[in-house]
């Protein structure tokens, strides 16, 4: 006991100190004696009930019970887990033996995990987990005074380009010198966090009112807005914020976080460098059930309402099918089929597209694997990207996932994108096309000639499709004007090499135009409206146009 490394001791029934090692004498008292005192002087007053407890319940057990402290020393007191045995418990004066390990290395790596665990590794701040945590506890506070908060999200304005431009150690940099920016523009009592890429969320108890929210989201774009300096670089970067509020928007920490996203997607998409309230309503035009439909969503992904169709896409020419656009459909168990014109502008709002549209490319490419199976020959599947899909900046993770899971060559996968997503930001869009292609897929414009048709965009960006929209198919033949742009399309893709699609081709005059002015690919209720898979594998056992659908099937409408 003498040469042990532990702290040990010997006490009498009292408590008071017969013996104490080395070990023990030169920690607590530099060598001062300590026999006779009693140990609860040398132990933190919060532990000395603590360890009262334990020499009683040590001696009336007659068993070695453990008990954690903190002995006091000089510098500090020190975490101690002390095991305390009894000895001589059938004599007069029972006596305890006390051996002491030191718990403040093993403190301390516990609370660097915990740390690790529950802040980002950059800049220090809270992480997703975290900030979920003190959401939970800002909600509880709020029902507790009826008071309401609000979550802002902040995303970088044009961060990208300074990642693809000067570097990541230089994104790095600028990321913590905006973290550090933001803190201090916050109280004490609101959460900054950092949930990924160059997003942040600030929790602001108290904060609801729209003078507040205006005044505390105008200091945090303004803190932004001042330069920053790094290795020599002067670099610009501002902040767009979104704002949802407790209890009016969401009453749990998920959707908070969701619906403030939303706002921030809103604020980039209309100027940047400003702040917008999420509401249901943004557009204007949102009908009263939305609000319930929006909540609906959520509980439709969890039950897994959410179902794909496929329409084909047929070879004007030979009548043959080619492959598949695939489209979502929600069937609620109560209101039956929701027609995608409801639900997909509320998932684009309220973020659940992500997820709902990494689900969509997964499951398309692995139906492609059973549609070839059937028909016995190569197809190719088409598959949607919304425009907060194509900003994420986990969608190329997405995409490789998909590709890889499936077994699918990239080749076979067609990306159908709005001429509008891709001029939100064209640096962007370009840089991202361009890895897109490098895992073979290929860029379709859907509903071409209805939003920006900037030539100079297909030249620059690396497409291979266009999708003739229907509103230019519909009058066909009749109407001169739409054939005159149909004409213009079919002809401006021959010189650029591009694939062409018609889509909405619903009657025979249209199809035969189409074929003859060498249109390749239509698509439509003509050859069939959007059907479940095993529907659509049916008509893959048929090879010609007029036995596309089989007949039972051609009325029903999916």
């Amino acid at each position: 006991m003498e040469e042990a490394g532990d702290v040990v001791f010997r006490l009498n029934q009292q408590g008071q100190i017969l013996f104490a090692s080395r070990r023990t004498v030169a920690l607590i008292c530099c060598g001062r004696t300590l026999l006779g005192e009693p140990l609860a002087a040398h132990v933190a007053e919060i532990d000395r009930a603590a360890l009262k407890a334990t020499l009683i319940e040590a001696i009336e057990a007659r068993s070695a019970c453990r008990v954690e402290l903190h002995l006091k020393t000089p510098e500090q007191d020190i975490s101690y887990e002390l095991r305390i045995s009894a000895f001589d418990v059938d004599s007069d004066n029972p006596g305890l033996l006390l051996v002491g390990r030191d718990l403040s290395a093993q403190h301390a790596t516990e609370e660097r995990l915990r740390h690790m665990a529950t802040h980002d590794a950059l800049t220090e701040l809270p992480n997703r987990l975290l900030l979920s945590d003190r959401i939970r506890m800002v909600i509880a506070q709020a029902r507790r005074s009826g008071q309401g908060f609000s979550v802002a999200t902040i995303g970088l304005d044009g961060f990208k380009k300074v990642n693809d431009g000067l570097g990541h150690p230089v994104g790095d940099a600028v990321l913590r010198m905006a973290a550090a920016r933001l803190r201090k523009t916050l109280r004490d009592s609101d959460t900054l966090a950092r949930v990924g890429g160059d997003e942040f969320v600030a929790v602001l108890p108290g904060t609801h009112s729209d003078a507040q929210i205006k005044l505390v989201t105008g200091r945090l774009i303004a803190t932004l807005q001042s330069p920053f300096e790094v290795d020599g670089h002067t670099i610009y970067v501002g902040a767009s914020v979104g704002v949802a509020l407790y209890p009016d928007h969401a009453e749990d920490e998920v959707r908070l976080v969701a619906l403030a996203d939303a706002a921030m997607s809103r604020a980039k998409e209309t100027g940047k460098a400003r702040c917008v309230v999420y509401s249901p309503r943004q557009e204007g035009s949102a009908p009263e059930h939305d609000i319930s439909l929006e909540a609906a969503m959520f509980q439709a992904v969890r039950e897994g309402e959410f179902l794909l169709y496929y329409q084909p896409i047929v070879d004007a020419h030979t009548r043959e099918i080619l492959g598949f656009e695939t489209l979502m459909r929600w069937k609620h168990p109560t209101l039956g089929m929701v027609p995608p014109v409801r639900f997909i502008p509320i998932a684009e709002t309220n973020g659940l597209i992500n997820l709902l549209g990494a689900w969509a490319l997964k499951a398309a490419c692995v139906q492609l694997k059973q549609f070839e199976e059937v028909a016995k020959r190569s197809l190719y599947i088409s598959v949607n990207i919304s425009p907060r899909q194509f900003r994420n900046d986990k969608f190329l993770d997405v995409l490789d996932d998909a590709i890889a899971y499936s077994g699918l060559d990239g080749a076979q996968l067609v990306l159908e994108i709005t001429e509008g997503t891709l001029m939100i930001d064209p640096v962007h869009a370009e840089a991202i096309l361009s890895k897109m292609t490098e895992r073979k897929a290929r860029i379709a414009i859907d509903d071409f000639g209805t939003g920006y048709s900037s030539l100079a965009y297909l030249k620059r960006f690396p497409i291979s499709v266009l999708k003739i929209d229907r509103t230019f198919i519909r009058d066909l033949p009749a109407s001169q004007k739409d054939g005159a742009i149909c004409n213009a399309v079919l002809d401006l893709a021959k010189h650029l090499d591009l694939s062409v699609v018609a889509e909405g081709v619903e009657t025979e005059e249209q199809l035969h135009y189409l074929e003859q002015r060498g249109c390749q690919r239509i698509q439509g209720y003509l050859t069939g409206k959007p059907m479940p898979a095993n529907v659509a594998m049916a008509a893959l056992k048929e090879s010609t146009y007029a036995n596309l659908v089989p007949t039972e099937l051609r009325q029903v409408h999916l």
